[in-house]
């Protein structure tokens, strides 16, 4: 298992300096990953930091840690400006990225600026048009709600074939779709800090995401979670899981309490 942290960067957390802080803490203490939330929170009146520019500064002040979003709804956005943004990032980051991906829980995000969330649908194929642009090929597509018409990217991610993507959600959907991508992330505590999602259920929606799934081989299973230093998280890597997600955000505590959470670093598996 490999370990990383989750900021909800929002209210006091939306400070980018307080990212890339926590950031350089979580490398130090050897933590594996730095990902980020992904909102406009500001539409319901909650500060929020733009994910991509804060990895940016990130990844500057790194060097070894993973850097992504858990996860970005990314209907959103038009795919191919996604795609540029997350190469261009890719070969800032030194081939460190990775793409959470979802539909994006929070409906107002979608309706303050005149848009309905979307389904399930739109996101399947912004996905495949991201990929497409970031294989280099030429791209020719013309679905349902996105059209390319012949054009190639440039310049592409470092990673190959592709950045990795990780498919956030719960819903028999979600699991569908997380298997024909790179990794699934689930959200496994509450506003509390408590643990809300078990061993035995994780290992139930494991099961059910690698059914669809010629085998296991290659894919990240990623669990969002409260620890204590030192406690073991065992029975979440018996289940399936391949990350844990240290999640910090406004509700656990102050800066200085989530700073001294990351230093104390990760949890085991012993």
């Amino acid at each position: 298992m490999r370990y990383g942290i989750d900021i909800a960067i929002l209210g006091e957390l939306a400070e980018p300096s307080r990212l890339v802080h926590l950031a350089r803490e979580a490398e130090a203490a050897g933590w594996d990953a730095v990902v980020v939330w992904d909102h406009l929170a500001f539409a319901w009146g909650t500060p929020s930091a733009d994910p991509w520019v804060v990895l940016a500064a990130a990844a500057q002040e790194t060097s070894r840690v993973r850097l992504g979003t858990a996860v970005t709804a990314v209907a959103r956005h038009r795919p191919e400006t996604l795609a540029h943004t997350v190469a261009t990032f890719d070969r800032l980051s030194g081939g460190r990225a990775i793409l959470g991906a979802g539909l994006g829980g929070v409906t107002a995000e979608f309706t303050a600026f005149g848009s309905s969330r979307p389904g399930g649908n739109v996101l399947d194929e912004a996905l495949e048009v991201i990929s497409s642009l970031w294989s280099g090929a030429e791209v020719h597509h013309r679905g349902a709600h996105y059209t390319v018409d012949g054009v190639r990217l440039s310049p592409l991610p470092l990673q190959r074939p592709r950045v990795p993507v990780w498919v956030g959600g719960s819903a028999p959907g979600a699991l569908r779709r997380a298997a024909r991508w790179d990794g699934w992330i689930v959200g496994g505590d509450d506003q509390e800090c408590r643990m809300t999602l078990s061993p035995d259920s994780l290992a139930v929606q494991v099961g059910e995401v690698l059914r669809h799934r010629p085998s296991a081989a290659g894919f990240d299973v990623a669990i969002i979670g409260v620890s204590e230093p030192g406690s073991s998280v065992k029975a979440y890597a018996d289940a399936g899981a391949t990350w844990w997600l240290e999640h910090l955000h406004g509700y656990r505590g102050s800066m200085e309490q989530l700073v001294e959470r990351v230093k104390a670093g990760p949890p085991h598996v012993g």
